[in-house]
């Protein structure tokens, strides 16, 4: 992905709907994401460094797809650390999906921290002429 500015390089923290409340401590991270609309499917692409295929969760629940990533510990540092402009985190975005999506054959895959989802477009339904017949 490519950013124009320092603002677009930052990670965002992720909102939290007005009432919920989070039960970690942990900051949460909205990933960067891409979304392409290919001939036959859309494909999502969320960069989630430090997640791998064990640490990610995928729901669909009615039209939310929710996208969860866990980073696993920061590993033990044995000097001071002087400085820090990486936040350590986890990963949460949620998308709507509409009716044009095949829901039961949507697929995932993440490799070094980019998780891709790929959604395939459902079949459109085909018109056809019906015949009315005298009763």
């Amino acid at each position: 992905m490519m950013a124009t500015s320092t603002q677009e390089l930052q990670k965002k923290e992720a909102t939290t709907p007005q009432g919920v409340e989070r039960t970690k401590p942990r900051t949460v991270y909205a990933p960067a994401v891409d979304i392409l609309e290919r001939k036959n499917d859309i494909l999502i692409t969320a960069d989630m460094p430090g997640v791998d295929d064990q640490q990610v969760d995928i729901t669909l629940d009615k039209d939310i797809l929710t996208v969860i990533g866990t980073v696993g510990p920061e590993p033990a540092l044995q000097h001071r650390r002087v400085a820090s402009e990486y936040g350590i985190g986890d990963f949460q975005r949620a998308f709507v999906i509409g009716n044009e999506i095949d829901r039961d054959h949507i697929e995932a895959t993440v490799k070094n921290g980019v998780l891709q989802i790929v959604l395939p477009k459902a079949q459109q339904a085909t018109s056809r002429k019906i015949d009315v017949r005298i009763a």
